[in-house]
């Protein structure tokens, strides 16, 4: 997994009924785009976040405006 800083990350819902968390990477902690990533969510938290396998990245050039 690999990304840049302005790209989404989202967290996808674990179970029936949880939204996606989606937040916005603000810094990327690791070598070459790979994680870990510092995350701004729309709730205004900032955290650490070392994606797994329900996370995707959307990055900012492939998303629409």
């Amino acid at each position: 997994m690999r990304a840049t800083v302005g790209d989404q990350l989202v967290q996808h819902g674990r179970v029936v009924g949880e939204h996606d968390k989606i937040g916005e990477i603000v810094e990327v902690m690791g070598q070459k785009g790979e994680p870990p990533y510092r995350v701004r969510f729309q709730d205004g938290h900032t955290g650490i976040c070392s994606p797994g396998p329900d996370t995707e990245i959307r990055h900012k050039e492939t998303r629409p405006s």
